[in-house]
């Protein structure tokens, strides 16, 4: 299993990028992907989910409703994180990692460690 982020980087307040998350080894549309971060200091958070399915029903936390849009291509085993608007407060370095396609936990973007996770794309944002 892998899943490798990419599309991090330096930008400027109001900017905006998109982060993918390419994910190999198992069955895509057996899971849902959540995108997580966690800045210097901080716990990890969760940013936003998207069951990959038919229903492909996403999740987003508060701080980023509005300015972030997830969205899967399932045809590449893909998903992707629009994030426009970007913060200073959005500086962190992001992951992806795999969660249980039903059940609470993408809802509600709850973590595991005994997910599989990415090794994180780094996004500086500056003011």
């Amino acid at each position: 299993v892998q899943l490798v982020e990419s599309g991090g980087g330096l930008v400027q307040a109001g900017g905006s990028l998109r982060l993918s998350c390419a994910a190999s080894g198992f069955t895509f549309d057996d899971y849902a992907i959540g995108w997580f971060r966690q800045a210097p200091g901080k716990e990890r958070e969760g940013v936003s989910c998207i069951s990959i399915s038919d229903d492909g029903s996403t999740y987003y936390a508060e701080s980023v409703k509005g300015r972030f849009t997830i969205s899967s291509d399932n045809a590449k085993n893909t998903v992707y994180l629009q994030m426009n608007n970007l913060k200073p407060e959005d500086t962190a370095v992001y992951y992806c990692a795999t969660l249980p396609q039903y059940g609470s936990r993408c809802p509600t973007m709850t973590s595991d460690d005994r997910d599989y996770w990415g090794k994180g794309t780094l996004v500086t944002v500056s003011s």
